[in-house]
């Protein structure tokens, strides 16, 4: 499989203890893969055992959340924290609540995030947690209720100087506000040990818009370096409707490119003249149906009930923005056939390792989540220093700033995929350069 033996043994090890966590066994088949040049050309990794600490979490925190629902009935559910690498500062990365969060999704995403907020510069280690839990048709005080009881167990193990959670798919702004309230009560403080807070209570402006601007700031980079062009009059195709897409398709269409398609959970639209952004905002805003809704005011627009077949619509770029596994070979091949030249993870893991490798064999630019969406991290990041300082930056200081990080990003990324013989594998790019650092400084710690 590799052409590092020792690279097949370790893999083999991995494979065998954990068969039944695919998600996380996917992150690390990834990043092997660009491991794999690295040892021939250093061969002295294997000796340091850096790879066999990074596979194994530095904690993993499982614990139970019982609550009362509307009707005074116990309620319970798990909770997680996977605090997967404090190599280069405190751990940082979201929180998720969707029904199918389980260990091995949120390993995979741990491992993920190490290197992504490696890659942003910032002086950030990698976490990811969260719940089974379901905020979507639950009231606002159940809501409140869980990320109460939540919080009285995660409370222990996260602080500014330890662990900083953010919001991640299904913990928006207002579960932030219950989660935070609750972690202030119990500690007696107010310090910035949670972000994606409101603006109001210590939030950043622009940290909704983060994900979304990022990713668009990031293919802009792609585009001008690869393509000598712009996003200008680009065709662009993004699944999911909520912040990550929305935002990102507000910032093309500013930008000039024209949005031909995009789905939700249940269908998708698509229009070659470009989507009304304005009225898709206002339908993520209100939390409507994308579909149904956009069809009362353009009922003759194509559309459909399956939201994969968004990837069937011709485009020049795609932005897979809702989960994991969304592109698949089938979606990719395609993508391919109907002229698709950039395709950009909004979300975490959305595109198959299969569909990867199609794309990197077929000459459609491919760039991975750990690169193309870490602007939300930095803006998390951007919110901590803020916070630390007692100050509060306008809404063009910090997009200045993610801007110039995302641009930052991508030159390493480019950088090191030239350097190790693959200049169009961004994959390859930002996985050297994210471990590189992450190497460096398990090194000069020791065994630990």
């Amino acid at each position: 499989m590799y052409k590092s033996a020792y690279l097949n043994n370790l893999f083999f090890e991995v494979v065998t203890k954990y068969t039944e966590q695919k998600e996380f066994l996917d992150a690390v088949e990834q990043f092997f893969d660009s491991m794999d040049i690295l040892l021939e050309k250093d061969p002295t990794i294997e000796h340091s055992g850096v790879l066999e600490r990074l596979l194994v979490p530095e904690r993993i925190i499982m614990f139970r959340v019982a609550w009362l629902d509307d009707h005074n009935k116990i309620v319970v559910n798990t909770g997680y924290r996977v605090q997967h690498s404090s190599a280069l500062g405190p751990y940082k990365g979201g929180l998720r609540f969707e029904p199918s969060v389980n260990l091995s999704i949120l390993k995979g995403l741990a491992f993920e995030q190490t290197f992504k907020n490696c890659l942003t510069g910032l002086p950030l280690g990698g976490a990811k947690g969260g719940s089974d839990f379901a905020p979507k048709g639950k009231s606002d005080h159940e809501i409140m209720r869980f990320c109460q009881a939540f919080m009285a167990e995660l409370y222990r193990h996260i602080g500014p100087d330890t662990d900083i959670p953010a919001g991640d798919f299904g913990v928006g702004e207002q579960e932030i506000g219950y989660l935070f309230g609750y972690y202030k009560k119990l500690k007696n403080e107010f310090t910035g040990a949670i972000t994606g807070k409101g603006v109001s209570y210590g939030g950043s402006l622009l940290r909704p818009e983060a994900t979304g601007y990022g990713l668009i700031y990031f293919v802009e980079e792609m585009l001008k370096t690869y393509f000598k062009s712009d996003i200008k009059g680009k065709r662009i195709l993004i699944s999911g409707n909520g912040k990550v897409g929305s935002m990102a398709a507000l910032k093309a269409k500013e930008m000039g490119a024209i949005i031909v398609g995009m789905s939700a959970s249940k269908g998708y639209v698509a229009d070659p003249n470009g989507l009304d952004i304005d009225l898709i905002l206002k339908i993520a805003k209100n939390k409507g149906s994308l579909m149904q809704d956009y069809l009362k005011v353009y009922p003759d627009v194509v559309h459909g009930e399956t939201s994969s077949d968004l990837w069937n619509i011709p485009c020049d770029i795609a932005l897979p923005c809702a989960t994991q596994e969304e592109i698949k070979m089938d979606a990719a091949k395609n993508l391919k056939t109907n002229g698709c030249m950039l395709v950009a993870e909004g979300a975490n893991m959305p595109v198959t390792l299969e569909a990867i490798k199609y794309f990197n064999d077929n000459g459609v630019l491919f760039a991975p989540g750990k690169a193309a969406n870490a602007g939300g991290v930095a803006v998390s990041n951007l919110e901590m220093s803020q916070n630390a300082l007692h100050l509060s930056w306008n809404k063009e200081e910090v997009d200045a700033k993610l801007k110039s990080i995302m641009q930052s990003i991508f030159k390493k990324c480019h950088e090191a995929s030239v350097k190790y013989g693959q200049p169009n594998n961004l994959a390859l790019g930002a996985n050297i350069a994210g471990f590189l650092k992450v190497y460096e400084a398990m090194l000069a710690q020791g065994v630990v």
